[in-house]
């Protein structure tokens, strides 16, 4: 695969700050500080941000790697990702 370019480290910092999200959710509905559909309809917002932005990565690695251009790669709707695996 080719090296993380900055489009790459800029979806990992994403993915890393929603999944840090994700974390706090989990810690504030423990806390009592929000209740669970709160919790339940954040998650699920942040699980479907999660799936584009690790299929967008996986779209501009494939580009790369067939000698396209990544920045062509476009983040698909959450519905054409739903459930993709990480």
């Amino acid at each position: 695969m080719a090296a993380d370019s900055g489009h790459d480290r800029e979806i990992f910092t994403r993915i890393t700050t929603m999944v840090e999200d994700e974390r706090r959710l989990r810690e504030d509905l423990a806390a009592g500080r929000i209740d669970d559909a709160t919790e339940h309809q954040r998650l699920g917002e942040l699980e479907s941000a999660l799936d584009q932005c690790w299929d967008l990565l996986r779209q501009r690695r494939a580009k790369s790697e067939f000698g396209e251009n990544p920045d062509d790669a476009r983040v698909r709707s959450s519905s054409q990702v739903e459930g993709y695996q990480s």
